[in-house]
């Protein structure tokens, strides 16, 4: 009796406490709404508009959605719900409607602390304001915004279990597993939805079996978007759509896995049910062999697996064993590579190298060795991270992979001795040249070349692999036969050959002994420790080499610095001026005089736009306009417009209001795209150009991958059959030291150098301006060239052709940036 009188008591506190606060906990068993105000009506979620006065109006569901609270300035916060209509008569003129609530102040920290997801609440006292996620959440067009002394939130809650006499007490409860708990005082007990069951609109927990999966990739905001099918014994295929950091993706293998989502959100998608994302969801991910591991793959710290789960589990991969799902592309070692195949590789990471800023160079070894004859690819030891030389029978083993464009940016996350799976790897037979080292990479023919190119269709991208997986284990265990190479011995001959190259490198010249302390206006950022050499000493050396110089700038060219913003083709590695808008402005002429009759495709619709007059009161211009119908139907109306017959200024001034424009002309009674010699998009301010030779333009509707809420110039590139060129840098710069001038360029990394893109340079006046105080710091006018400040900058050279095929000694400026303030102290000579 005193046990049971205890918790009488506390619960009594319990419910005091809680009616002190803006949300109202009704009484058990008193009725529903005992408590709410007898002089508030009830209406129908369906009944909410915008211009209905609500004072004494309130409106009931179920809480079907519960974000977390957010903190916003002065110490204010907010809190998103989602309740979800039941028990109104069927009658309304909505079945079962959805609608966001936003939560203010005091309201939002009682609702976080006491109400949970599935409780029924009461609103009232609340305004009613548009849903600008209407389009996107598919709910209610309205949302109820809850602030103030007059908002109120009534909620039922049931009173805790009485706890039995012989009850073991509470703090022997517990597990070796930690749960996503919804109540501290009890397991979580998860209901799972089968796939051929799904409803949209609503907030589910699913299991299914992988049948296709996408890396994740950078989306247009700080999270990363990956996207998969998913599969169960009721046979459907359902796409899901991921967007949260990188680090909480799926951790996904291969396609067969099995993979459990918490809360995501079922939505409709061109007649079809498809997967999202919504606020606390969470993925665990098994493998999907018989008999495997239990173990989950998860970023999550904790989660709870039960007996219901493992048993699950064992059905999907029971099934999915005597299922005909499509296989992916097999993974096969090198020992198995054919020329020509795509295939997925198990690999671990021995070194790694940019080759220029769209390519990486990875080499692998999976202990086996690949029959054919393999691409030698030439890097500078200094750029390499990890091993630049292996014993001989090992590097036998080793292959030479090159990843382009959006991969480059994971693989420099990759850390040498990281095992691997790259998925959709082409081994390319024939002549091969690498990218971005042609003037001194030979050609080889017939030789394998291991190419990963860009984007992520077929599930193109590289995992890391964590050290338990199994297939790691397999790979550890095969390349134990193999001795590290710290353990093998050099004869003679190459000990001196090693040391000769040494002193090449690392030789200190003399008259650099005895320098003082010298400011310098710039920094070094490879990683190297080469010593400082002279100008003559550069120009002695042999190519291939890597120097640190201390030099000033003596002169530069071009003097006019936007003739030093070029267009450079990453195919065919042309490069090119940037167009005038003279040039320019006669092409978009030229187009809007031909422009004829024209049939539209039938993706798109036709219309008019008005274009505004360069001066007030000046004449409107009335011009077609083509728009995909799929972004119509997305709400996406000003993503995108095919624009025919403006001038160059009109298609500025309404590149205010689209976020990409696309000029086209009649074309034999045809949509087509303008001489590529003009853009072929325009971004706001920023526009952009296609390589003449690599593209194979034609007005093609864009196609988003599922998830992807943002087109940038990459998609409508791909869309036109457009290869895009890229804005860089280059400058022909003369050095100078004690004793020697030497003529460099810089180009590769222009950009780090100045610290602004070139992309930005070409539409923005505050980075065209950093690039000239630069220069004028660097090369004033006045004064004598003794005066011009020192720079410690990182050299390297090679060798390349010239306009009439003769070979030539080329110098390159490279890993180095300019700091700021500029000295220009003439006591700096380091001689």
């Amino acid at each position: 009796m005193s046990l049971l009188l205890i918790q009488q008591q506390n619960y009594a506190l319990y419910h005091r406490l809680r009616d002190a606060m803006p949300v109202r906990v009704l009484s058990e068993g008193a009725g529903p709404g005992a408590q709410v105000p007898a002089h508030l009506t009830r209406i129908p979620i369906s009944l909410i508009t915008t211009s209905t006065d609500f004072s004494n109006i309130t409106v009931k569901g179920k809480v079907v959605q519960k974000c977390p609270l957010v903190t916003l300035a002065s110490d204010n916060v907010i809190l998103k719900t989602v309740i979800q209509e039941e028990d109104f008569p069927p009658n309304s003129s909505s079945q079962n409607p959805s609608i966001n609530i936003i939560l203010f102040g005091a309201l939002a920290k009682d609702f976080n602390q006491t109400v949970n997801q599935g409780d029924v609440v009461v609103a009232s006292g609340f305004t009613v304001g548009k849903s600008p996620t209407v389009h996107k959440d598919k709910l209610h067009p309205c949302n109820l915004l809850l602030s103030g002394d007059n908002a109120c939130i009534y909620v039922t809650l049931l009173p805790p279990p009485l706890l039995h006499p012989r009850s073991p007490p509470t703090a022997k409860r517990s597990s070796a597993l930690s749960a996503e708990v919804s109540r501290a005082t009890k397991a979580p007990k998860y209901t799972y939805v089968r796939l051929g069951d799904l409803k949209p609109g609503t907030i589910v927990n699913v299991y299914g079996v992988v049948v296709f999966f996408k890396q994740p990739f950078k989306s247009r905001g700080t999270d990363f978007c990956s996207s998969l099918k998913i599969t169960d014994q009721s046979n459907q295929k359902i796409g899901c759509t991921i967007f949260c950091q990188l680090e909480d993706h799926p951790k996904i293998f291969q396609i067969g896995d099995i993979i459990r989502f918490h809360r995501v959100k079922t939505q409709s998608f061109n007649n079809s049910i498809t997967l999202v994302t919504s606020f606390g969801f969470s993925v665990l991910v098994f493998d999907g062999a018989e008999g495997g591991s239990m173990e989950p793959r998860t970023s999550s710290r904790s989660f709870h697996i039960d007996q219901e789960d493992r048993q699950t589990v064992e059905e999907l991969r029971s099934w999915a064993a005597n299922q005909a799902l499509v296989p992916s592309v097999p993974i096969i070692p090198l020992c198995a590579v054919s020329p020509k195949a795509y295939f997925d590789l198990t690999c671990q990471l021995l070194a790694k190298a940019p080759i220029d800023t769209t390519c990486t160079l990875l080499r692998v070894w999976d202990g086996t060795r690949c029959p054919h004859a393999l691409l030698n690819v030439i890097v500078e030891p200094n750029v390499t991270e990890g091993p630049t030389s292996f014993s001989q029978e090992k590097g036998s083993l080793i292959a030479n992979i090159l990843v382009y464009d959006n991969h480059t940016e994971f693989a420099r996350q990759l850390k040498p001795g990281d095992f691997l799976r790259i998925y959709n790897l082409r081994a390319i037979p024939g002549s091969s040249k690498v990218p971005g080292l042609t003037s001194s990479q030979s050609e080889e023919v017939d030789h394998l070349a291991f190419h990963l190119h860009g984007g992520t269709a077929y599930g193109r991208g590289i995992r890391v692999l964590p050290e338990n997986s199994p297939v790691v284990k397999e790979l550890k265990r095969v390349m134990k036969a193999f001795p590290e190479d710290d353990e093998y011995e050099l004869n003679d001959d190459e000990y001196e050959l090693n040391d000769e190259d040494m002193l090449d490198i690392w030789c200190t010249p003399p008259e650099f002994l005895e320098a003082g302390e010298v400011k310098c206006n710039t920094e070094i950022s490879c990683g190297h420790d080469t010593q400082l050499v002279t100008l003559s000493e550069v120009k002695r050396s042999d190519p291939g080499r890597v120097h640190h110089v201390r030099v000033q700038l003596r002169t530069y060219e071009p003097r006019r610095l936007h003739q030093a913003l070029k267009l450079y083709c990453s195919k065919c590695t042309s490069m090119q001026d940037v167009p005038d808008d003279e040039l320019v402005s006669g092409l978009f002429s030229e187009a809007s005089k031909d422009s004829g009759p024209c049939s539209p495709p039938p993706w798109a619709l036709s219309g008019r736009v008005d274009v505004p007059g360069d001066s007030p009161g000046s004449p409107k211009r009335t011009l077609s306009v083509h728009m995909s119908t799929q972004l119509m139907s997305e709400d996406k109306s000003k993503e995108l417009i095919f624009l025919m017959g403006s001038t160059l200024e009109e298609t500025r001034r309404i590149a205010a209001g689209y976020q990409n424009i696309v000029p086209v002309m009649s074309s034999a009674g045809h949509l087509a795209l303008l001489d590529l010699s003009a853009p072929f998009l325009f971004r706001g301010r920023k526009t952009y150009y296609g390589c003449k030779r690599c593209s194979e333009a034609a007005v093609r509707e864009p196609s988003c991958a599922e998830g992807v809420e943002m087109i940038d110039e990459k998609i409508i590139a791909e869309a036109l059959g457009v290869q895009l060129l890229q804005f860089v840098l280059l400058m022909k710069l003369q050095l100078q030291d004690t004793t020697d001038t030497l003529d460099v360029f810089l180009w590769r990394d222009a950009e780090a150098f100045f610290g602004v893109l070139a992309e930005d340079v070409a539409a923005n006046q505050e980075a065209q301006n950093i690039i000239h105080q630069t220069m004028d710091s660097l090369c004033p006018a006045e004064g004598s060239t003794g005066e011009h400040p020192w720079m410690d900058l990182c050299l390297t050279v090679y060798r390349a052709e010239d306009d009439e095929g003769r070979n030539q000694t080329c110098y390159q400026i490279c890993h180095s940036t300019v700091t700021k303030p500029f000295s220009t102290q003439s006591n700096a000579n380091p001689a």
